[in-house]
């Protein structure tokens, strides 16, 4: 068997940056986004993996070991400061204060990995040691990382650098379903300690099923039988553990009422998310028309990340009129994105494109992401875009 081939990530290039600054990196992603083989690159002078039982139960018993070993490695004066890496730190959250102390100490750099935010908090907030790492969002491959040609293999099978290295779809049918049995179904929910086992697993089928629409709880509390409070702190727990994505609407308007206030959610990966719904491979026109719009929306997510400035990915809907899938929102500047499962884009599929541009002053362009070979403009402001080239409207 071949050795998978390292693709490049993007973010590579902002965590050497950050270290070259003298700054920690806190970098947090899903499993198997790629974090491990990305940090090994960086050459540690100590690794540390809190995912195995026997190392992490000596860090719990008495966090301050960590001091002794990483002041062992401290230079000599004017020496480089040593690299410690400590894989999936949520396992260890009372690691962080000695983390804490010895970065403030300039002991060391750190690159602290992470697959779950939840027991990171303190109260209400995330402890990301602020002002003294560089926080990251690991993400599933995207099209700038790793060009793919069949947008329907992106659509059924996601884009986890794990899977995009398998060519025989069987095996990623059982690779991904894997994933979703023993991480979603049983780390997941162990980790949050849900009370009722079956509840939690009818709820995460229902919420892939739902991924890319407006959140109801009270239509799923009603499905599966818990309070909409329940619901929503299910909902919670696939945020925490980076499996979800909430996007929020766009409820500003001065000529619109009634705008929708409901969030959406995304699941991070299409592949994982057709597995945890129960859904097969053969999918409608219409139901790819919709993974199409979770995938674009996704890209653009990823995007938004990387230039690590107030970008928002949002979206726009008035329920008695029109709506737009995404709205890029740069600062109060928006920029309309409209996604069709089509290679033949018709003037009717830019109408709420062209209803949203004349409402907000500050938007310049919308765009028709669809499988056309080559931009093209379709009106005045509107432009069609290959969904190849997704990325180049969230402006680097």
């Amino acid at each position: 068997m071949e050795p998978m081939k390292y693709i490049q990530r993007l973010l590579e290039e902002d965590i050497r940056h950050a270290l070259h600054r003298h700054k920690s990196v806190l970098l947090l992603g899903a499993r198997q986004t790629g974090k491990t083989t990305l940090t090994q690159r960086f050459n540690p002078d100590l690794l540390i993996s809190f995912i195995q039982p026997d190392i992490r139960q000596r860090y719990e018993k008495a966090p301050s070991i960590l001091k002794g070993e990483v002041e062992a490695l401290r230079p000599q004066k004017g020496a480089k400061r040593p690299l410690i890496i400590l894989d999936e730190v949520q396992k260890v959250p009372a690691i962080l204060d000695a983390v804490q102390d010895l970065i403030d100490r300039g002991v060391a750099s750190f690159i602290l990995t992470g697959s779950s935010a939840r027991k990171l908090r303190k109260g209400a907030q995330l402890n990301l040691l602020p002002g003294r790492v560089v926080a990251l969002r690991m993400q599933p491959l995207s099209t700038l990382e790793f060009p793919q040609k069949k947008i329907e293999d992106l659509l059924i099978y996601g884009s986890l650098p794990g899977m995009t290295a398998v060519k025989n779809d069987r095996d990623r049918e059982t690779d991904l379903e894997s994933y979703v049995t023993t991480y979603l179904e049983e780390e997941v929910r162990a980790e949050a300690v849900v009370r009722n086992l079956g509840h939690f697993a009818r709820f995460l089928e229902l919420a892939a099923s739902e991924s890319g629409r407006i959140i109801n709880l009270r239509k799923l509390s009603q499905e599966i039988g818990v309070a909409h409070t329940t619901i929503g702190s299910y909902y919670q727990i696939l945020e925490d553990c980076l499996i979800t994505e909430r996007i929020e609407p766009l409820t500003q308007s001065t000529t619109r009422k009634k705008l929708t206030k409901s969030e959406k959610i995304l699941f991070f990966d299409l592949g994982v998310r057709r597995l945890a719904a129960r859904e097969g491979i053969k999918l409608s026109r219409d139901r790819m028309g919709h993974l199409f719009e979770q995938f674009i929306g996704l890209e653009l997510l990823r995007a938004a990340y990387a230039k690590h400035e107030k970008t928002k990915i949002r979206f726009w809907r008035d329920p008695d009129g029109p709506e737009v899938d995404w709205i890029i929102d740069e600062a109060g500047a928006y920029t309309p994105v409209e996604v069709k499962w089509t290679n033949n884009p018709a003037p009717s599929d830019i109408r709420h494109l062209e209803v949203f541009l004349s409402e907000y002053p500050s938007s310049k362009t919308g765009y028709l992401v669809c499988q056309i070979p080559r931009k093209m403009k379709l009106s005045g402001k509107v432009f069609a875009l290959p969904w190849q080239a997704i990325q180049e409207i969230v402006k680097n």
